[in-house]
């Protein structure tokens, strides 16, 4: 065998936590939390160091923001089909007018449920008033 075959295989086959890396990595974030939670079960020191690999390797942070953002610029891609395209467009319009709408549904209910508490606590603030006014005469 020559040196570079040697080296070849080698750096395939890769040491103990270059394997465990690239394995988590391959399951994702939730493998990486999971293998944090599982250390600090374990022996403290070792999810510590875990949550400090990952922090500083960026583990944590990597790819979400992306692949949102990717994803938000592909639902507003033309897709060569005028039709598609505009019943698409007609659908997202619709879409957000009746978000919109809901929203506003969603505010006015809670205006109207601080309303009738409000009211409630000044019935029962007047209430109040009254009994002990009443109470003050009697004595």
């Amino acid at each position: 065998m020559t040196t570079a075959s040697l080296n070849a295989a080698h750096a395939g086959r890769g040491n103990f936590l270059s394997r465990s890396e690239q394995w988590l990595d391959d399951r994702g974030k939730a493998a990486w939390i999971a293998a944090m939670i599982l250390g600090f079960i374990l022996f403290w020191p070792i999810g510590l160091a875990l949550l400090a690999y990952m922090i500083w390797s960026k583990r944590m942070f990597k790819g979400s923001c992306a692949s949102r953002t990717r994803h938000a610029h592909a639902a507003f891609k033309s897709s060569g089909n005028s039709a598609f395209d505009s019943y698409k467009s007609e659908t997202l319009r619709r879409l957000e007018e009746e978000q919109d709408s809901f929203e506003a549904f969603l505010q006015r209910l809670r205006e109207a449920k601080d309303k009738a508490e409000f009211d409630q606590f000044m019935a029962d603030r007047e209430k109040n008033k009254t009994d002990i006014d009443g109470d003050a005469v009697e004595v």
